[in-house]
């Protein structure tokens, strides 16, 4: 599949009252199945790029698997209603598997919605024993590249855009989604697959930074946070809780920093 498909006819307004007819290409969203063992396990509304990134990024923050499992491989087919991924666990994770399956009913991306045990849906977090050596001008160095790492979001505007930061503000790898959790699980993923920590780097994430970006950022040992928007309450309160430290509404200008200390 392509990762922008068809076009938008639009009228271009301007506050002086001209107007300029153009095209604009549209994002592909389509449904992904997920199964885990034969089990169908959830379905996500994602782009159509880096599956099988994805669905192991998505395992990793479901916790079916655990940072020291190794890599699976991913079965994708396309049908006409959108595409079936299917993976195995470890054995050693199927009553794992099973269990969360009793607690969930269809998912989305956020993985939260149809969840019925209220205790599954806010769990314990580990802390975040990593430490990131980035100072304040590496972050803006990421800012400042990121969106050379983004040619979806830049023919469509419609993705939002997750990276893997060094420590000295060089984006190392990225991976782009219309959903902001899917692009998170699709750059952890990749970064899994291919052996690779955050080496005292950090994540730049082009999105509000939600509760949920932060349980995905401390499960998988990620030094230091970094988003373009501001968190919600809940999110600072679990990435202080677990020793994660955020910058937030990060803009070419300025940032805002939650840490035990300050950044360089």
């Amino acid at each position: 599949m392509r990762q922008a498909s068809d076009t938008l006819s639009f009228t271009r307004l301007t506050p002086d009252g001209q107007g300029e007819g153009g095209e604009r290409m549209l994002a592909d969203e389509v449904p992904v199945a997920i199964e885990f063992n034969g089990i169908g396990y959830a379905v996500l509304m994602a782009t159509p790029t880096d599956i099988g990134d994805l669905v192991l990024g998505f395992a990793l923050a479901e916790r079916l698997i655990g940072p020291d499992n190794a890599p699976f491989d991913v079965d994708v087919h396309e049908t006409a209603q959108g595409m079936v991924a299917r993976a195995t666990l470890p054995p050693s994770r199927t009553d794992l598997l099973l269990d969360r399956v009793r607690h969930r009913a269809s998912d989305s991306s956020c993985g939260i919605c149809g969840i019925e045990n209220l205790e599954q849906a806010i769990r314990p977090l580990p802390q975040v024993a990593a430490r990131s050596r980035a100072d304040r001008g590496a972050i803006f160095r990421a800012l400042d590249g990121l969106a050379q790492h983004q040619p979806l979001n830049a023919a469509t505007g419609a993705a939002h855009a997750a990276a893997w930061v060094s420590a000295n503000g060089a984006i190392r790898l990225a991976r782009e989604d219309v959903g902001r959790h899917n692009a998170f699980d699709k750059l952890i993923g990749a970064m899994k697959r291919v052996g690779a920590d955050w080496d005292g780097g950090f994540a730049l994430l082009s999105s509000r930074c939600s509760y949920e970006l932060v349980e995905k950022a401390v499960l998988s040992q990620c030094p230091l946070l970094v988003t373009i928007s501001a968190p919600t309450r809940l999110a600072a309160e679990r990435a202080a809780a677990a020793g994660l430290p955020l910058v937030v509404l990060a803009r070419p200008d300025a940032l805002l920093h939650q840490g035990n200390a300050p950044l360089a």
